[in-house]
């Protein structure tokens, strides 16, 4: 089973790092390998994205770039989250009647490989 690192990113602003191989959008919850090795359970509901990376400490002088083309990355989309925070990037799943969607950032030289958009944690998508 492959197992991914992750960033969770809570609706209340918390944050937490770790590994999964069992997160499954249309499951309602997961289980996370904390960085620390404690496993526990995440209710999806709870979330704002969970944040497929490539390392937990990322790039701190990185600046986002949203303008790379992602090939077969699909339609173009922008999201903006409830607490402000907007990516542009691409995406083959979004339908407004899901409960969460994937997307890959069009940046591609940023942390994040691709993310997993609650739906209830935006305040507006864009398509195109």
């Amino acid at each position: 089973m492959v197992t991914n690192k992750v960033v969770v990113k809570f609706k209340d602003k918390n944050v937490l790092k770790g590994k999964t191989n069992n997160f499954f959008p249309n499951k309602s919850s997961f289980h996370l390998e904390l960085v620390s090795g404690e496993r526990i359970e995440i209710h999806i509901e709870e979330l704002k994205a969970l944040f497929f990376v490539k390392s937990y400490e990322g790039d701190k002088q990185h600046e986002k770039n949203y303008g790379d083309q992602v090939p077969g990355g699909g339609r173009k989309i922008k999201v903006k989250f409830s607490d402000g925070e907007t990516i542009v990037g691409f995406t083959t799943g979004y339908s407004p009647e899901r409960a969460g969607f994937y997307m890959v950032p069009a940046d591609l030289k940023g942390n994040n490989e691709r993310i997993f958009v609650v739906a209830s944690a935006t305040e507006a998508v864009e398509m195109g």
